[in-house]
């Protein structure tokens, strides 16, 4: 079985893998375009930098990180997304959990060493397993977060928040096991009311106010925490939630990945599913799982081989899937359906 610190250093290389960290409701993203220049790149201390944002994972932390592999759901019924969710028990996943905009001082952590003279600050976001920050040398912008340190910035008196949407400073999430920073603009009047392709945050004030620390569609188990999250190049989609033509390597490694590293009980039944479709087996004979998170992986299946079989030319084994997919995953039924691409 591949090793989990293989695993990070290869995809850190991969300019197809994305990489998120942060909470619910308030996250950063890190993403590459094929040969866009590297103003940091050291895979051995799992460290990258682009002009446009930098990710690194803590290598003393990386060998304590407990994968969660998982797929979820498409609104689209021709398509699903995946990840590897890179977790630790609550204890060690906990950030400070500030509540009011603080300064931490200059960012001498930060992955460019250009970037190290800059002040961190605390948004006080209270998030659980992430310290989400905003870092500047702006000497006004400066000025005016001192002048509001210990403030909230929901406080619609806190000029702070208008200063901060408007100055674009970088942000940078913070957690235990490594950090992500994003340069770009922040998704706004700015950028057209969307985030800029690339690097680039989410900060989702209705979705914090749940306290929760992931989505209730992922299948995390409840004794780990997720901080941050791999996210391997998608057979079906690119980086920015466009379709792409179905590419079976990109599924057979995520597959790969998902036997090693999902929840038990899912590859199983997923096995159990592709035996009863080997068979010939009409839906009526297979008892469908009551439990919701079984229910998404028959879906999935269902999906990723209606995928192949247009990929082969399985006409008799296409319409097998089809009526399956009739029963089992209704067009209509996309309650339980992430977003492919927020914020784009």
């Amino acid at each position: 079985m591949a090793e989990l610190r293989d695993i990070l250093q290869s995809h850190l290389v991969d300019e197809r893998a994305s990489w998120s960290m942060g909470s619910f409701g308030a996250v950063a993203e890190f993403h590459q375009e094929k040969g866009e220049y590297l103003e940091a790149d050291a895979p051995g201390l799992f460290a990258r930098a682009t002009r446009r944002g930098a990710i690194r994972l803590n290598a003393a932390t990386v060998d304590r990180i407990e994968p969660v592999a998982y797929e979820t759901l498409s609104p689209k019924a021709h398509r699903w997304s995946h990840a590897l969710a890179l977790c630790l028990p609550p204890r060690e996943a906990a950030g400070n959990r500030r509540d009011t905009l603080a300064e931490l001082g200059s960012d001498e952590e930060a992955v460019r060493p250009a970037d190290r003279k800059a002040v961190l600050f605390d948004m006080g976001l209270a998030l659980p397993q992430c310290d989400f920050c905003i870092r500047t040398e702006d000497p006004d912008l400066l000025a005016l977060l001192r002048e509001n340190a210990g403030r909230s910035l929901f406080d619609p008196a806190n000029p702070a928040g208008g200063a901060i949407l408007k100055a674009h400073p970088h942000r940078v999430a913070l957690t235990r096991i490594g950090r992500v920073e994003v340069f770009q603009k922040i998704g706004g009047p700015d950028t057209g009311g969307v985030s800029p392709p690339g690097p680039h945050t989410h900060l989702l004030p209705q979705l914090l106010k749940s306290g929760r620390t992931h989505s209730a569609n992922t299948p995390i188990p409840d004794h780990l925490v997720p901080l941050g999250y791999l996210h391997p190049a998608n057979p079906v989609m690119d980086g920015m939630g466009e379709d792409t033509e179905f590419d079976i390597d990109d599924h057979a490694r995520f597959q790969a990945l998902y036997d090693q590293f999902a929840r038990p009980d899912l590859p199983l039944l997923r096995k159990a599913v592709l035996d009863a479709l080997g068979r010939k087996l009409e839906p009526a004979a297979f008892t469908a799982p009551s439990d919701r998170f079984g229910r998404a992986t028959l879906r999935l299946t269902l999906r990723q081989q209606h995928r192949l079989a247009e990929r082969f030319a399985s006409h008799a084994y296409g319409e097998l899937v089809v009526l399956w997919r009739e029963v089992f995953d209704k067009v209509s039924d996309t309650a339980t359906a992430d977003d492919d691409a927020p914020g784009h």
